[in-house]
């Protein structure tokens, strides 16, 4: 993934802009937030986010695999099947994604809206 920035050695909101600069794009938080319960394949991730297409979630899979967030594992199985789990740097954004999805219930049932929320 082409970064932004080279050093963010800039002041004290650099560390949130790094983090961003990961998993801040379209797709990514709820990559994150559907692979805190554990591995999924990529199928069900796709059934999971019916609004994402293969192609994007493809693309947000490995730039967050080349991050270090997350772990592919291929099954030796026709037609192959992929899965994805959170690696020890993913689970590390546990509390942040959980924080974050707290946030966006109540901000989506401020304006009337409803939300599927899952177990944390």
């Amino acid at each position: 993934m082409a970064r932004r920035h080279q050093d963010y050695a800039c002041g004290e909101g650099c560390p949130v802009e790094a983090a961003l600069e990961i998993i801040g794009a379209k797709w990514k938080g709820g990559i994150v937030y559907h692979l805190l319960s554990g591995e999924v394949r990529f199928a069900e991730l796709g059934r999971r986010m019916p609004n994402v297409t293969p192609r994007i979630l493809a693309k947000a899979l490995r730039e967050l695999e080349a991050d270090g967030v997350i772990a592919r594992t291929v099954y030796p199985t026709v037609p192959p099947q992929v899965g994805y789990r959170l690696t020890d740097a993913g689970e590390g954004l546990r509390p942040a994604i959980l924080a974050l999805h707290r946030w966006g219930s109540r901000r989506q049932g401020s304006h009337g809206a409803t939300l599927a929320v899952a177990a944390e």
